[in-house]
């Protein structure tokens, strides 16, 4: 399928913004059907309002600590005591060591 730059307006600011041939693509690879309502501004703009996770507000975060080193670390998750948690680097070494 051959697409088109196209021109769309923003629902939010009324300014004409690009949808580029490249970007319809990669819609399309994605599976989105619906186009951009936003531009890229307006799109940043309310990620950043709404802490980058549209409809949910900021993330809550849980203190924890590191079941390798031992360190203070937060997690998007609750712990629970049946489980290790791990700080983002010893996480990263866990992964890495486990060819994950």
């Amino acid at each position: 399928m051959a697409f088109e730059d196209k021109v769309l307006t923003c629902r939010d600011c009324g300014r004409e913004f690009m949808f580029t041939a490249g970007e319809q693509e990669f819609y399309a690879e994605k599976g989105f059907t619906n186009e951009p309502s936003r531009c890229r501004e307006c799109r940043q703009a309310r990620k950043q309002a709404q802490g980058a996770r549209p409809g949910r507000g900021p993330r809550e975060m849980h203190d924890a600590i590191c079941a390798n080193c031992g360190q203070a670390t937060q997690v998007p998750f609750k712990p629970r005591e049946d489980r290790p948690v791990y700080c983002r680097e010893c996480y990263q070494a866990q992964r890495a060591s486990n060819g994950f």
